[in-house]
């Protein structure tokens, strides 16, 4: 199976998800925060009214076959959902569109493998003996969805869900034809981890890439930093790496990745020769941005999605109205960017706004000739801005260079999208025309698809969060 990323645009070829399963129901209003979310969603809207559709788009994008002409029989199916479930005879099993609870399961059938995570995840959980040597009878397929659920094969809650397992993103980037996986900042995603690496070394997909798989090690003495220190330990999520180009990494330093995670990641990719540009982006520390995907993603060679309180303009405090200034909006969002090259380290590059980077990412790495466009969360209008960019605006997945996925409650960016010349076009009406033959995937140029997201956006991740690709085509 091939794996290789080179860009965050390429045609997506096959990428990691992971649907809502039944702990993302399980999530209550006083241990929400803890377990990294804002409120609660009904997981059934949220399944068959939004992430559906995404599973359904990206087949038809990715692997056609397995949906192409079955529609009408998988709706009519919806209400028991069989083509969705991992563990039923009639999921869809792509080795495009592969979902994470199914890989899991198939590494389960291994009994050292399911002996090891069956220990590990106890410890990790403090579970007792008991239930380690009751976990360890579980069907391969149950302990998976036990594992992930936290729900036991009786329905019980025997460990914590992990909710944000759906952001398959965090649980590790492409980088090239290596993977690099994460060390996540909350407890609430230790096991998420965990999962991932037994996934990763010992799925047959990844077998032949067991030696490209990067793994970070805390500095020596680390256990011996006070809490406060938390800048000196090793944190990372996916959200904040991007692989721009084939030689520059993108590595955002925020709430969830911190500043030694950085260092070591542009030395251990230097050292690797992977990578001739890595650059650090420093974003505030604040629950609204959380990663630099959040804040920013790339929709063409020329054309960058983005929060303008990073702009040229906002930089340079440049028409700063009454409202933003009792509320001292600017001053709270600094921004610090640093490039570092490999032929020259200690000489780091820097670049003032957000703004300028991607400007020359697009002329300098990808050779664009064009002018770079900005389209900006909110129409880049107070208050939309902010709000827009806190359902998602700016986390948008390119399935292709030009056409991305984005949730449908944010107008004004859907307005900006229209006003740069881009198509719009509902899911729901774009799955019908695919269905029905009137278009094809290929055809299909300049869009910004709309997804449903009534509940999706309350979990706080878009569909950037939501993937992780392991081959795009190169550029």
């Amino acid at each position: 199976m091939k794996i290789s990323v080179t860009s965050e645009i390429g045609t997506l070829k096959r990428l990691l998800v992971h649907s809502p399963d039944s702990g993302l129901g399980k999530v209550v209003p006083s241990k929400a925060q803890d377990w990294l979310f804002e409120d609660i969603v009904h997981l059934d809207t949220i399944r068959k009214n939004e992430y559906d559709y995404y599973t359904k788009v990206l087949l038809y994008f990715l692997d056609p076959e397995k949906i192409q002409g079955k529609q009408k029989e998988i709706d009519q199916l919806a209400s028991d959902r069989n083509f969705y479930k991992p563990n039923n005879a009639e999921f869809y099993k792509s080795d495009k569109v592969i979902e994470l609870e199914w890989l899991l399961a198939e590494v389960l059938t291994d009994k050292e493998v399911r002996l090891k995570l069956v220990a590990s995840v106890c410890a990790i959980e403090g579970s007792t003996y008991e239930l380690q040597n009751e976990l360890i009878k579980y069907d391969h397929t149950e302990l998976a969805k036990t594992f992930i659920s936290g729900t036991s094969k009786n329905k019980e809650l025997i460990f914590a869900p992990i909710p944000n397992f759906i952001f398959t993103r965090d649980i590790g980037i492409t980088i090239k034809d290596h993977i690099l996986l994460n060390k996540p900042a909350k407890k609430a995603r230790t096991r998420e981890a965990l999962l991932a690496r037994y996934i990763f070394f010992n799925h047959p997909y990844f077998k032949a890439y067991k030696n490209n798989i990067i793994e970070l090690s805390e500095s020596s003495l680390h256990f011996l930093l006070p809490n406060e220190e938390d800048e000196q330990k090793i944190t990372l999520e996916g959200g904040d790496i991007m692989v721009v180009s084939d030689n520059h990494l993108l590595v955002g330093v925020s709430e969830r990745t911190t500043s030694e995670a950085a260092v070591k990641i542009t030395n251990t990719l230097f050292d690797m020769g992977l990578m001739d540009k890595v650059t650090i982006i420093k974003i505030p520390k604040k629950r609204d941005y959380m990663h630099i995907d959040t804040v920013f993603t790339q929709v063409k060679r020329d054309v960058w999605v983005m929060l303008g309180n990073f702009s040229r303009k906002a930089i340079k405090h440049e028409d700063e109205n009454a409202i933003e200034k009792i509320l001292e909006i600017k001053k709270e969002e600094k921004i610090k960017i640093l490039q570092f090259h490999k032929s020259n380290p200690e000489n780091p590059v820097s670049f003032e706004s957000l703004e300028d980077l991607l400007i020359d990412i697009s002329k300098t790495d990808l050779k664009s000739t064009n002018e770079v466009r900005f389209i900006f969360s909110g129409n880049n209008e107070f208050p939309y801005n902010a709000r827009e960019q806190w359902t998602d605006s700016c986390n948008l997945l390119a399935l292709k260079e030009g056409v991305v996925l984005g949730y449908d409650r944010n107008d004004k960016t859907t307005e900006a999208f229209r006003q740069a010349g881009f198509k719009i076009k509902h899911v729901k009406e774009l799955l019908e025309e695919l269905e029905a033959g009137k278009i094809s995937t290929d055809a299909i140029e300049d869009t910004l698809i709309l997804m449903p997201s009534a509940e999706l956006s309350r979990a706080r991740g878009g569909f950037h969060c939501m993937s992780m690709p392991i081959w795009r085509a190169s550029l």
